[in-house]
């Protein structure tokens, strides 16, 4: 059977449909409705109803947060499938997924078409991102059920369940039910929050739960033991480049094309992976004749690593190396072995 491919890439797709969303919504509206959105979510009160209240609410934080979504849960899931290459999902299911940027996300990351569901509670953003899929081939087929995310939730066995940018909006007891109903569903979860203090505490108490549960991390740790950052001291967080919009640049006042999203995340799964050695953890240094590199490493432990001239090719691909990339490159030793 032929499988329909993209024309561009889904990204490039996504940017396009959203590009057209603002259409006819006069600017300073849109970017009103923006930073009115922007400071509902930053609240410190957890909510259980939608934030979202209509067309103009969806269609100005789509085109300004969807992109960033987008990239982030894209970096989680590269991880994900680094781990695990011989795996691709069969089903997805993206929890209080809104618009849908997870499932563009999947899209990007397994080729091809499989049963999507997008469940949340509020239903302009289920219909606009019905609008949205309909520019992506693998996505035509997608159900957008409308459903309240916290302790009554039930999710249908699946392969994949993606909650991205949702468990800030829960009280502790539904975000803690929301993890649970996804470890009970899948083969494999991922969870991705905003890479602040909070954020990362989030993502921890949930990377727990899913071990509890019988998962084993896949990235973006090397182990499934407890993380070695001390709570209050530090944080475990990874940054994705975002194409920045013009109404990025109106809401915001910046002048550069492009902004870095900064997230936290834990992909973990039911079945064999095999984890980077070691993680990249912050930015590498680069300095004259050598790179350093802040790591996680497999027996609970944060490390610098110091790459010089003289380990060769391993010192051109620590100079290449990224924050958030696994450490050492396939077939590469590291320079403290």
């Amino acid at each position: 059977m032929n499988v329909p491919k993209f024309a561009v890439a889904p990204g490039e797709t996504l940017r396009a449909a959203l590009a057209g969303l603002l259409e006819g919504l006069p600017a300073k509206q849109a970017a009103q409705a923006v930073e009115r959105l922007i400071a509902n979510y930053r609240g410190s009160t957890p909510t259980d109803a939608p934030i979202l209240r209509d067309r103009a609410d969806v269609a100005a934080y789509a085109a300004y947060r969807m992109p960033a979504t987008y990239e982030a849960v894209r970096s989680a899931l590269g991880a994900l499938a680094d781990a695990a290459p011989g795996w691709a999902p069969g089903s997805h299911v993206d929890v209080g997924g809104g618009t849908g940027a997870a499932t563009w996300a999947v899209s990007a990351t397994w080729d091809g078409e499989r049963p999507v569901t997008v469940l949340d509670w509020a239903e302009p953003a289920l219909a606009l991102g019905r609008e949205l899929a309909a520019a992506n081939p693998w996505l035509k087929a997608t159900e957008w059920q409308r459903s309240r995310i916290g302790s009554a939730l039930s999710i249908e066995s699946t392969d994949l369940v993606t909650v991205s940018y949702v468990l800030k909006e829960l009280t502790r007891d539904d975000r803690r039910s929301v993890v649970d109903a996804a470890a009970n569903a899948a083969q494999a979860v991922v969870i991705v929050e905003p890479g602040t203090p909070d954020g990362y505490a989030r993502v921890i108490e949930a990377r727990g739960r899913l071990i509890a549960a019988g998962f084993r991390v896949a990235a973006p740790c090397p182990h499934s033991s407890a993380c070695p950052i001390v709570p209050g001291d530090d944080w475990c967080h990874f940054s994705a480049r975002v194409s920045r919009s013009s109404l990025h640049r109106q809401v915001k006042g910046g002048s550069l094309p492009y902004e870095d999203e900064k997230f936290s995340y834990v992909a973990a799964v039911r079945f064999d992976a095999d984890p980077a050695p070691e993680r990249v953890v912050r930015k590498p240094q680069i300095r004259k004749g050598q790179v350093l590199l802040d790591l996680c490493a497999p027996d609970e432990r944060l490390h610098r690593e110091t790459v010089t001239k003289r380990h060769g090719p391993l010192y051109r691909a620590a100079r290449d190396a990224q924050w958030g990339d696994a450490w050492p490159p396939p077939h590469q030793e590291s320079a403290e072995s």
